[in-house]
């Protein structure tokens, strides 16, 4: 690219990130002037963004730069309200390759009025010739089951993750190494190994222009401290011990486990957005909502397999993610949780199988396609009473004497500063 492309790229760059700032950096929690937002959520309306909207934070790797911008606000169910359903779509190790499948998901969600959730892996923002700055518990320094990435690759991942907050996307965690396994992974892994490994993931993110050298580029429009509030952990593995030091981290969900597609209830402190077991049509099982588990189930390996079954997997695992859909859309209306990986396998048919589960589901009437950051903030802001009504709901029922008759209740005032609380009026 030439040198006159370079600069007026980095100054529509410049331009986007402020005007995004200035459009909500200033929101008011009040429903004054409100609209009808995405997903059904109501906006607060915009004010002008202060002079200090953009503040550097270290380096100039990442920066605050106020609200989030296309945020819904959370609102809470009336007596008698029907829930939403809820999908949420996510990626373990999110970066951007050669592939360029984070880009393209960007796009099918835009397309499809959805927002998702991005579990970056610290090592991929970190260069190889520094691979001796990550010291992962239990394992030699340097150490890690995927490697690390290169200058390139940092780049094009910054510019994702740049892209993806500023529409409204989660950017998570999958943590570093992603070691698993009996004897080296992090199941055995201590509370106080967990802390070391969730700070290292932030240092990486909050240092990656020394790390790289690439000290004029843009920075991520966001503090990761305040940013990162829940995790996938590598291989599922480790999850007791992960909740325990994320809860004294401060994080507010753990998606690590495996559920029934039933509402979420509160585990360690921490909401428990497991990923959940749906029909593996054909078969006489279910499995998890996960590419790879469906491959495993499928193909058995990470190999390519037969490439005459390629088109029928992928059709296997979106026919199985839209029955379960259907089962909680017309039953219990329970979230549904997807996970995912940007990868080819089996010829890349997982990744259309998912391009076409968002195509069915996100625009359908009352459906919102969330990240869990989102989520998260919808439940707290319901009564708890509600929430504890919700999760008696069995698999795929919905309530027999009507959602009117079961959620009639009046709800208590929701406590003072939980997300979606009525503003408190001197």
């Amino acid at each position: 690219m030439a040198a006159t492309q370079r600069i007026q790229r980095i100054a529509a760059g410049i331009t986007a990130l402020v005007a995004s700032v200035a459009v909500l950096a200033g929101c008011s929690n009040g429903d004054t002037g409100a609209k009808e937002g995405a997903h059904g959520a109501k906006k607060a309306s915009p004010a002008p963004a202060p002079k200090s909207a953009v503040r550097m934070i270290g380096d100039g790797s990442t920066a605050f730069t106020g609200r989030q911008p296309h945020l819904p606000e959370p609102e809470r169910l009336r007596p008698g309200q029907k829930p939403p359903q809820f999908v949420v779509f996510s990626w373990d190790g999110a970066g951007e390759d050669s592939q360029k499948l984070f880009s393209h998901f960007r796009k099918v969600a835009k397309r499809n009025n959805a927002t998702m959730t991005y579990f970056l892996s610290g090592v991929y923002m970190l260069p190889e010739a520094k691979r001796k700055l990550y010291d992962p518990p239990q394992h030699l320094a340097g150490s890690s089951d995927i490697g690390f990435n290169d200058r390139k690759g940092i780049k094009d991942t910054v510019e994702q993750l740049r892209g993806a907050w500023l529409e409204g996307n989660e950017v998570g965690t999958h943590f570093n190494g992603h070691f698993c396994g009996v004897g080296r992974g992090v199941g055995e892994w201590s509370v106080a190994d967990w802390k070391s490994e969730i700070n290292q993931a932030k240092s990486f993110v909050k240092a990656w222009k020394t790390n790289t050298g690439m000290k004029k580029a843009q920075p991520l429009p966001f503090d990761y401290d305040k940013e990162l509030i829940g995790a996938r952990t590598p291989c599922l593995e480790g999850q007791k011990n992960f909740m325990r030091a994320a809860r004294e981290l401060g994080f507010r969900y753990d998606t690590s486990g495996v559920n029934n597609q039933v509402w979420p209830k509160k585990k360690e402190g921490l909401w428990d957005l497991s990923m959940q077991l749906v029909p593996v049509p054909g078969r006489k099982f279910e499995t998890l909502t996960m590419d790879y588990n469906f491959m495993v189930n499928q193909s058995g390996t990470t190999s390519q397999g037969d490439p005459s079954k390629h088109e029928y997997w992928g059709d296997q695992m979106r026919d199985g993610l839209l029955q379960g859909f259907d089962r909680a859309y017309k039953g219990n209306r329970a979230p549904l949780i997807i996970g995912n990986h940007f990868e080819s396998w089996n010829g890349g048919t997982y990744m259309r199988a998912i391009e076409e589960t968002i195509e069915s589901v996100c625009t359908k009437r009352d459906v919102r396609c969330v990240s869990f950051r989102q989520l998260a903030d919808w439940l707290d802001a319901q009564d708890p009473q509600t929430v504890e009504r919700l999760t008696k709901l069995p698999l795929g029922k919905a309530p027999k004497e009507g959602w009117a008759s079961y959620l009639s209740a009046q709800p208590a005032p929701a406590p003072k500063g939980v997300p979606g609380a009525p503003a408190v009026k001197p």
